[in-house]
């Protein structure tokens, strides 16, 4: 059985991911970071959600000697030409305070009207091997954003993005139904036929 690896001390990611594998038939022992606590965690110093996935990807294939999968994510914001972007995580100033950064967009767009309140939610999951062979596969999920937080479930931006066709927020789904059209379930159901052609 082949291995692979995930770029993530997140074990929600590695449920998720192992999950999509094993409904394509794939026989592939994945495990996150975790597996290799004396690799450093990489900087995310690309410019863009695949550039950062690759560079996460690259770092464990070739510290490892094992296929591995990075993922890069973020909201993006129409008015904002795309911002918060690659920031998404620290568009407040300190990384991962999502309350902070919630708040800060909620403030920056609190006179932008319905109609000019488009925003996704992009992911880019890249697949690199120990050769240097790499892929990248992009999922989105389109949306627009509510003018006060909604729901307790998810995590960063979910409570203020609501999904085209859907009356609730992110944050307001379920784990199954926030997985089924998610920007990374998207990007990682994408994965399926790369590690299919790459891994055998």
């Amino acid at each position: 059985m082949k291995r692979l690896i995930l770029a993530t001390r997140n074990a929600n990611k590695v449920t998720e991911l192992r999950a999509i594998l094993a409904a394509a038939g794939l026989d592939v022992e994945l495990v996150g970071a975790d597996a290799y606590p004396e690799i450093p965690d990489v900087k995310e110093t690309g410019v863009t959600f695949a550039e950062n996935a690759l560079l996460k990807a690259h770092a464990l294939a070739q510290a490892t000697g094992h296929p591995a999968v990075a993922d890069d994510s973020g909201l993006c914001v129409d008015v904002l030409n795309g911002a918060p972007g690659i920031f998404s995580a620290r568009w407040a100033g300190t990384h991962g305070d999502d309350k902070a950064n919630l708040d800060l967009l909620l403030a920056q767009l609190s006179d932008i009207v319905e109609e000019h309140r488009g925003a996704h939610f992009a992911c880019a999951a890249a697949l690199a091997l120990p050769d240097g062979t790499e892929r990248v596969v992009e999922g989105r999920l389109e949306g627009t954003l509510r003018h006060e937080p909604a729901g307790s479930g998810g995590f960063g931006y979910d409570p203020i993005l609501q999904p085209l066709g859907e009356t609730r927020t992110c944050a307001e789904l379920t784990a199954e139904e926030k997985n089924a059209i998610s920007h990374r379930g998207k990007a990682f159901r994408g994965l399926v036929p790369v590690v299919r052609e790459l891994l055998g």
